[in-house]
């Protein structure tokens, strides 16, 4: 695994990263200080779906390109998106110097209401508190199991060591709700990444 960042001006945050494994191999190029332009392609197409969504509502400028083992089942690649993602997400905000570092959001989707607390702590926990029964239909083809989001999220607060609560308050449409999720995480992180003062926002001088 190789990764590299740079920060050009401190305007520009990016950084990109390329996992291979023998499930999985992941390419993942971001811009934070973009402009919500996103490239997804990992094969799940209502993964790429959410995924692009990220990019999209964070404001950052986001290409994935993976390839996995779909024919076992989706979990790597979605696992391993999530991985890569949090480590290009951790290159890029650097020493987290000027950053608002917290952001938090209610976010609807039609029946559907996700709130999203977040911090960029440099610890890594999830509270994930949205369930679906077992019987949940998947989504698109090939299919994309509803359980995974929650995968997803882990890998990348773990590997971003971020601090993330996702919480369903309403919602019967199973796209809606996993839609707001995606939608409220990336405006919470809009505007924990942002640059508002110099230091680190932290009393220990570093997160």
């Amino acid at each position: 695994m190789t990764a590299s960042t740079s920060t050009p001006a401190a305007t520009h945050r990016t950084g990109t990263a390329r996992r291979a494994t023998k499930e999985t191999s992941i390419d993942v190029d971001l811009d934070i200080d973009g402009s919500g332009s996103t490239e997804v392609s990992t094969g799940l197409p209502f993964f790429d779906h959410m995924v692009s969504q990220l990019g999209r509502h964070a404001g950052f400028d986001l290409k994935v390109v993976a390839s996995g083992d779909l024919d076992v089942d989706a979990h790597h690649t979605v696992e391993d998106v999530g991985i890569t993602l949090g480590q290009v997400l951790s290159e890029a905000l650097g020493d987290k110097a000027g950053i608002r570092r917290f952001g938090s959001v209610a976010v609807p989707l039609d029946e559907a209401l996700v709130e999203v607390a977040l911090d960029l702590s440099g610890r890594p926990y999830l509270a994930y508190d949205i369930d679906f029964p077992p019987e949940t239909n998947s989504l698109g083809s090939p299919p994309f199991d509803p359980q995974l989001a929650e995968e997803f999220w882990r890998a990348l607060a773990t590997s971003a060591a971020l601090t993330l609560h996702v919480h369903l308050r309403s919602g019967k449409n199973t796209h809606h709700i996993i839609e707001a999720s995606f939608k409220g995480v990336a405006r919470a992180m809009r505007d924990a990444v942002r640059l508002e003062g110099g230091g680190v926002p932290s009393t220990k001088g570093t997160l």
